[in-house]
């Protein structure tokens, strides 16, 4: 072999791995670039193109989409997000998702740039299938409680845009990776996101552990009796114990 068709063969390769550790780490560059090569997509355009592979992951499909109530709990100490159904009168676990990634500590967030991940009960603001981070679920912080609060604490720039997305970066959001995202987006389009709850708690209350005490504010105490009387409707089980 000459050593022109050698060092072509070596570039080729180096190249290659190259595109494929961008495509794996580059999201937050080639998706944009995408986007703009193919169009920016509709909720439904990726809800038509996930539909076989959701009904392969959840037989259980047409229930979990009947437009009951759907839960979200997202467990920060944790680092696990669960997905409840109501059926009838009590709730029932569907499915839980790791964390892919995490910024800040256990407690509120307080300001704009702090890094945390909300607490309290929030509701989807709606969803994004044009995501940087694959898809994304706007969660609607802040909401009444925060805005209260932060009044209360003469607090201003509180901040924004908290999503559950895809991906596992993440500076105060909530990242569960790009498979995850896919089904949880599915379940939320498809049952309706005007009657889903999202619960984002620093600690599950449910195992009885302790609230963290949170020096910046005097307040924690209202707000995690909240969450923990809110997590009583939804029993721990054996499949969702891990």
């Amino acid at each position: 072999m000459s050593k022109l068709p050698r060092k072509s063969y070596l570039i080729a390769l180096a190249l290659a791995f190259g595109l494929v550790l961008f495509y794996h780490y580059g999201g937050d560059l080639w998706r944009p670039i995408k986007a703009r090569l193919v169009g920016e997509k509709t909720v439904w355009q990726v809800i038509r193109e996930l539909e076989p592979v959701m009904n392969d992951r959840f037989p259980e499909l047409a229930a979990l989409t009947d437009g009951e109530p759907l839960s979200i709990l997202a467990f920060k100490e944790e680092r696990r997000l669960e997905v409840w159904k109501r059926r009838g009168n009590e709730w029932k676990f569907v499915r839980s998702y790791p964390f892919t990634g995490f910024s800040g500590k256990l407690g509120p967030k307080l300001k704009e740039g702090d890094g945390q991940i909300p607490e309290g009960i929030y509701r989807v603001e709606y969803l994004n299938p044009n995501s940087l981070f694959h898809l994304s679920i706007k969660v609607d912080y802040p909401n009444s409680f925060d805005q209260s609060m932060a009044a209360h604490d003469d607090r201003n720039d509180i901040g924004f845009d908290i999503f559950i997305h895809g991906s596992s970066a993440t500076i105060g959001c909530i990242p569960i990776g790009d498979e995850n995202i896919e089904e949880l987006f599915y379940l939320i389009a498809k049952n309706g996101y005007d009657n889903v709850t999202i619960i984002i708690s620093p600690v599950d209350f449910r195992r009885g552990v302790t609230p963290p005490e949170i020096d910046a504010i005097d307040w924690e105490a209202k707000l995690y009796s909240m969450l923990s009387s809110r997590l009583e409707n939804y029993p721990i089980s054996t499949k969702n114990s891990n």
